[in-house]
């Protein structure tokens, strides 16, 4: 089964007011075909789950600017003024979540498990209206699995059973997310078809990847 589909396809799973991860490490590793696609099509009011939202112009920043984000979880917002501005005036809701546990708690979801313990927050004001359990005589938070609707994920290179290999630091993520929803699109920068990627490198197996869009640079020329 061959599974890359044009990007205008691809983003039509996309609806107002979903739950959406996004990889991407200060917009490394962040699908910016999708998101430029998205930004034009004008989905709104989404619920997105991200490391950060990069810069204003850049990665997820483009979906900041344009105002399609009613809420982000994330663990750093500090290089996007917008994202602060928007803060502030009340149109952005924002859950402020250290970077280890947004990790642990979206592979969590994807390893279909209750939760994460951990001690990150204790005595802060990380720990508000959150359980906390003692284990041997220490405090530990409990903190909840994040899943998604859709995922969309960044690639270095795709076979036509989607299975993918990342690119050094741009994997950052992109795989755990890869698990955490109930639908996947990846975009990569290249792709073998009718191939296969030897197993023994392969980071994320097609079978948790529904969609394969190539990139595109800002001529729309496909990698």
């Amino acid at each position: 089964m061959n599974k890359l589909v044009d990007v205008d396809e691809a983003i039509k799973k996309v609806k107002n007011g979903q739950v959406v991860m996004i990889g991407g490490f200060m917009s490394c590793g962040t699908p910016e075909t999708i998101i430029d696609a998205l930004v034009e099509k004008g989905v709104r009011d989404l619920v997105v789950i991200a490391n950060d939202t990069a810069m204003p112009g850049k990665g997820i920043g483009k979906l900041i600017s344009n105002r399609q984000i009613k809420k982000i979880f994330a663990s750093h917002i500090g290089l996007n003024r917008e994202t602060g501005e928007q803060i502030n005036e009340g149109s952005i809701e924002a859950e402020l979540i250290p970077q280890g546990t947004l990790a642990e708690r979206i592979r969590s979801a994807g390893a279909g498990l209750g939760g994460i313990l951990t001690p990150t927050g204790i005595g802060t004001s990380v720990e508000n209206n959150k359980k906390i359990i003692e284990v041997n005589g220490k405090k530990f938070l409990l903190e909840l699995p994040l899943e998604a609707d859709i995922a969309l994920i960044k690639a270095y290179k795709a076979d036509s059973y989607g299975n993918l290999i990342y690119n050094k630091s741009a994997c950052n993520f992109n795989p755990i997310m890869a698990l955490a929803a109930k639908y996947v699109i990846a975009e990569v920068e290249e792709f073998i078809e009718n191939g296969n990627i030897d197993p023994e490198i392969v980071k994320t197996p097609g079978l948790f990847i529904n969609m394969i869009v190539r990139r595109e640079d800002k001529h729309g020329n496909k990698y």
